[in-house]
């Protein structure tokens, strides 16, 4: 049993540095208020950002998708499983988010993960230079390995030192890519500035929108359409797990791109098409947040971001400089943070510690993450209950 033994030793170590993760039983569906391991909770740690996850109109698109189509698809989406609802799904996304690049198309993928691999390893490889910012979601970081391409990482948001690097690259093909709001610090890409390298330079830039979908932009169509930004260099990927209140993902571009990734991305050949029951779901999620509701829930989640900053500020740790529904509170080390999750867990709140790897070391922090599903009501909550921490910690950092 010694391969064992050497796991157990490694889950040891994990323990000892505080970084274990564990997970959660969710025993009523994804809202503000849930019930958690047994226990009645505030959730501010799922990505529903427009409450659209429980909402009545997807779950009843849900269970229409299920008596129309069935429960599964049977196959990859090139061996029999690409139905209807998947087509229709593809046409509203690209017709939604589409509005950056003339003849656009969409491709719809199981999950956000595929989709990042699937577009950085058809369009990079040996022989081309993938340029990555240093806080790219770790689905862009396996991609780009994956893809065998040169990776040269830039520093976060510093497109003065990624233009430096693209005027002494000479490779052929060049893909920049970068997150449009970075997930564990909330703060939005110089997306302006890097379609200005992509072009100069004759590079993709490829995208993330997981956290901006929906949520960002005119009719929430994302962070490039909050940007006004038109380019046919760009590739986006769109999550639509989060805002959307689904599951999947896509990728829109160029026809041409999107056709080229039909043919080579493997994450997409090579794996069973998702139930189609999902996808008729998701085209109904994107009409609702197009419309006068989910102007009217984009609307109460910026009042709820504006309350949780100024909240943030009154603690005695360091909020980050976030305007969008990811709200970070960085605590530094890991067993503080995770004592200040506990207590506020212990006050009916689930607010996660996020801790490395996932971000730098002795930046271990507090990830609220603002739903319009939340109320005034249980921002209170969440206030008195990190007031009460903070003061605790004070008191501690007195002795």
């Amino acid at each position: 049993m010694q391969l064992l033994d050497m796991l157990e030793e490694g889950l040891r170590d994990i323990d000892a540095r505080g970084l274990r993760r564990r997970r959660r039983t969710i025993d009523t569906p994804c809202d503000a208020h849930m019930r958690v391991d047994g226990r009645d909770t505030i959730g501010f740690a799922s990505n529903d950002y427009l409450g659209l996850a429980s909402h009545p109109r997807l779950v009843a698109a849900l269970a229409e998708g299920a008596q129309r189509y069935g429960a599964g698809s049977g196959g990859s989406h090139l061996l029999g499983g690409h139905s209807r609802a998947h087509a229709q799904l593809e046409d509203d996304l690209a017709e939604f988010a589409g509005g950056f690049v003339d003849a656009p198309r969409a491709l719809y993928f199981s999950t956000g993960y595929m989709a990042n691999l699937a577009v950085l390893t058809a369009l990079a490889g040996r022989g081309t230079t993938l340029f990555s910012d240093a806080l790219n979601h770790a689905s862009l970081i396996d991609g780009a390995r994956l893809s065998r391409a040169d990776i040269q990482v830039y520093p976060h948001a510093d497109v003065d030192a990624l233009s430096a690097m693209l005027d002494a690259s000479d490779s052929a093909v060049k893909l920049i890519v970068s997150d449009t709001v970075f997930s564990m610090d909330g703060d939005v890409a110089p997306l302006a500035r890097l379609v200005e390298l992509a072009e100069r330079h004759g590079a993709w830039l490829v995208v993330d929108d997981a956290h901006g979908f929906g949520v960002l932009g005119p009719e929430g169509r994302g962070a490039l359409a909050q940007a006004a930004l038109r380019s046919p260099n760009l590739v986006l990927v769109g999550t639509l797990g989060k805002a959307a209140g689904v599951s999947g993902a896509f990728v829109a571009a160029h026809a041409t791109v999107v056709e080229w990734l039909v043919q080579r991305a493997r994450p997409y050949i090579f794996t069973t098409a998702s139930s189609p029951a999902v996808a008729h779901a998701v085209s109904a999620s994107v009409k609702l947040i197009a419309g006068d509701e989910g102007d009217a829930r984009r609307a109460h989640l910026q009042t709820l971001i504006g309350r949780t900053r100024t909240m943030l500020k009154e603690t005695c740790w360091l909020p980050v400089d976030s305007h969008t529904a990811v709200q970070p509170l960085v605590i530094g080390a890991n067993d503080a943070t995770l004592a200040i999750a506990a207590a506020l867990e212990r006050d009916g709140l689930w607010v996660p510690a996020i801790r490395p790897p996932t971000v730098p070391e002795g930046t271990s922090r507090l990830r609220i993450s603002l739903s319009a599903a939340h109320s005034h009501a249980d921002l209170d909550r969440l206030h008195a209950a990190l007031q009460r921490a903070s003061a605790d910690a004070q008191r501690e950092g007195a002795r």
